[in-house]
């Protein structure tokens, strides 16, 4: 299977902003929510969404160094933990711009990991029947 085709800086940019990407990217953006390091990859967003507003507040605020990065800590904690508390919704919206239907990633997801599962819990079963097998 091809990889799927990735976006551009730009266009990625935009997307980590929460805009649609065009149908050709649609598995990209599957892969993007669904993949290994899906969660990872979410985190990453919501930092570069709350760089900007930080970025801001440290060049333009005419305060103390230490005022300017207390407030950047004091409003980016709060903003990145409702990031990762909303990050299913967020990932399914992405989705379903996408094209794809409603809870279609979550239920990926819960497949894989069952069948990851399922298939560790198999070769623990191989494992114990080969050392039976020997005594």
């Amino acid at each position: 299977m091809a990889a799927p085709q990735r976006p551009g800086p730009f266009r990625w940019f935009a997307y980590a902003f929460g805009a649609g990407l065009p149908r050709r990217y649609r598995e990209w953006v599957l892969y993007d929510t669904t993949g290994p390091t899906w969660i990872l990859r979410h985190i990453a967003r919501a930092l570069l969404q709350l760089a900007v507003p930080a970025t801001a507040v440290l060049v333009f605020i005419p305060a103390a160094t230490w005022v300017r990065v207390l407030t950047v800590i004091a409003a980016g904690g709060p903003a990145l933990m409702f990031a990762i508390g909303y990050i299913v919704e967020t990932t399914e919206h992405r989705l379903v711009k996408a094209g794809y239907p409603e809870g279609y990633g979550e239920r990926l997801r819960k497949d894989r990991a069952l069948s990851a599962q399922r298939a560790a819990t198999a070769l623990r079963r191989e494992k114990a029947a080969a050392r039976l097998a020997r005594r």
